[in-house]
């Protein structure tokens, strides 16, 4: 049998942390999103997702407690945000990698990560520090925006 892989991140703020992963990661969106409008995008007819959820019944309580992002090509796993009530405290023992230098040479594959790295600063991550390979290669190490590391490779 196979099965299907989905990544879930534990947060505070599934909003936030949704967010922040859209942008990051082209080609995924909320399932539901209106696919003519940029991704995260409330379903067709409505002005936000809040008025949604009020169309459809949904408590105030339970509209924070998770969100999903989905690969839009259904090739990648889904990714899905959990509300727990604990702050992060160490560090995550797995992590997610961007692969933006594949294929290229170390240096232009530091120019793409550096670029990439400058994007998601905008969308509210952290920069840690870059890795140097013995191959003359390079990634970075990077906090979302709840502090959970990842790479750009």
């Amino acid at each position: 049998m196979v099965y299907a892989v989905s990544f879930v991140f534990d947060c505070q703020d599934v909003d936030r942390m949704a967010t922040f992963w859209l942008a990051a990661l082209e080609g995924y969106d909320l399932p539901g999103s209106d696919p003519d409008g940029p991704p995260g995008a409330p379903p067709a007819g409505f002005a936000t997702w809040e008025d949604w959820a009020d169309a459809n019944g949904i408590p105030e309580h339970l509209r924070y407690q998770s969100r999903t992002i989905i690969d839009t090509t259904g090739t990648r796993p889904d990714i899905f945000f959990m509300a727990v009530p604990e702050d992060k405290v160490v560090k995550n023992r797995v992590h997610l990698d961007i692969r933006a230098s594949r294929g290229l040479s170390p240096e232009e594959g530091r120019a793409r990560q550096d670029a990439e790295a400058k994007r998601l600063v905008d969308a509210g991550a952290t920069v840690v520090r870059r890795v140097h390979q013995d191959d003359g290669g390079s990634h970075l190490v990077l906090q979302d925006v709840e502090g959970n590391e990842f790479c750009i490779t």
